[in-house]
């Protein structure tokens, strides 16, 4: 027997397609939705459409934008000489949250995955390659610490140092506020041998 109406289903199944909403979080949702306002509920359909109508990749970097370069690679005062090759856009978002890289980016959309049949040719490793035949004079490899990471990493730097092009690694390690004792052996060996001199 039904206990609610077709569209509040419909609903709760859609929301409950987005990763990380499981079906109590997408009725939740669904439920808090009922209590806006039609405007508001229009807006919101309306910010979803643009995401598909008006998003678009940069055609240097791959990166989320509305024009044709993404703020980054159009930015004149940023180095191109330094690009940042990450996994995903919102990579691009946590590094640029640190206020601390001032280099353009190089998005491969994904990593190195044979068990889920994504090989060299799935991402974007030719267009970085075509990339860093100008000016470029250092790539730092910020892919995510896991086995498809480190297999991409280690794969794109045997490229791009044959092409006498400087390669760097994020540094890995204990993050701020973690103790010692819960940090794995991995993590512990990798800020070790990877430790910064003062």
């Amino acid at each position: 027997m039904q206990y609610t109406a077709d569209a509040l289903n419909i609903a709760i199944e859609e929301f409950s397609k987005l990763p990380g909403i499981g079906r109590k979080s997408a009725q939740r949702l669904v439920f808090f939705l009922l209590k806006y306002d039609k405007e508001e509920i229009h807006s919101l359909a309306e910010s979803i459409l643009a995401l598909k109508d008006k998003i678009q990749y940069c055609e240097t970097c791959f990166n989320i934008t509305d024009s044709n370069l993404c703020a980054i690679c159009a930015n004149e005062s940023r180095d191109h000489k330094i690009i940042c090759v990450v996994e995903e856009a919102n990579d691009v978002l946590a590094i640029e949250r640190t206020n601390e890289y001032h280099g353009i980016y190089h998005i491969l959309g994904g990593v190195l995955s044979p068990l889920d049949g994504i090989g060299p040719d799935d991402l974007r490793i030719r267009e970085l390659i075509q990339r860093l035949g100008g000016q470029v004079e250092e790539v730092i490899l910020a892919m995510n610490a896991n086995a498809e990471g480190e297999a991409t990493a280690v794969y794109l730097s045997k490229f791009i140092k044959s092409l006498d092009i400087k390669t760097s690694r994020i540094a890995r390690g204990i993050p701020m506020g973690g103790d010692l004792e819960y940090t794995d052996e991995v993590t512990l060996a990798r800020a070790l041998s990877e430790r910064v001199w003062i």
